[in-house]
């Protein structure tokens, strides 16, 4: 797919702050208890099954999955994430772009957590169907944005923000798949309860 110069410039400029503010994202993030998100998702799944961890960051919930005896494979944009969540998790991790993905039919979950919320729209739309197409017949995928209807640049990375509403109107244009669930959370970082997220699960029809 062709970026148009001003989303290539956010995917650059959200890669960059990764890259740069690694160590610290990490620090914030790795210890960070997700396990009942974490279970539902797993809950949907067959022991041992295949899951993308679709931008995995500090590579907490590829370990998590992993010491439940599933088979992940994970990818980061970033490479200095790639690194660490690779010595995290004891498993090669790709250095890949989400609109890269070009599997087919290859995993039963894809795991997105507060990942794809960094695509415009347009990209958005375009990674969807990506994932609709890697995932095996009746997978899942959950998802995560931060809840409301914001588009744009905060704290130097791009943010689609969704609503129940909004998400449902994109997801229109996406036929490949339905949701399953969705609900409205807290930040579970310190200092961030304040902040809501809208969780998602999918699955292909």
């Amino acid at each position: 797919m062709n970026h148009n110069k001003k989303e290539k410039e956010y995917i650059d400029k959200t890669i960059f702050y990764y890259d740069e503010n690694a160590g610290s994202f990490i620090k914030n993030t790795v210890d960070v208890d997700f396990t009942a998100t974490q279970r539902s998702f797993l809950s949907r799944l067959k022991k041992g099954a295949f899951i993308l961890d679709f931008g995995c960051g500090s590579g907490r919930d590829t370990k998590f999955f992993l010491e439940q005896g599933y088979v992940v494979t994970a990818i980061d944009g970033s490479v200095e994430l790639c690194k660490a969540a690779g010595k995290y998790t004891g498993i090669p991790v790709r250095h890949m772009l989400f609109q890269e993905l070009d599997d087919a039919e290859e995993y039963d979950g894809i795991w997105a957590c507060s990942s794809i919320l960094h695509l415009p729209l347009p990209e958005l739309e375009d990674v969807f169907r990506r994932m609709a197409a890697a995932l095996k017949e009746c997978g899942i995928i959950y998802t995560s944005f931060k809840y409301g209807t914001c588009e744009g640049e905060r704290n130097g990375r791009y943010f689609t923000d969704m609503t129940e509403c909004k998400f449902s109107g994109f997801l229109q244009n996406i036929k490949e798949l339905e949701i399953e669930e969705h609900w409205v959370s807290f930040d579970v970082r310190p200092g961030r309860g304040d902040e809501k997220w809208l969780n998602i699960i999918l699955r292909k029809k």
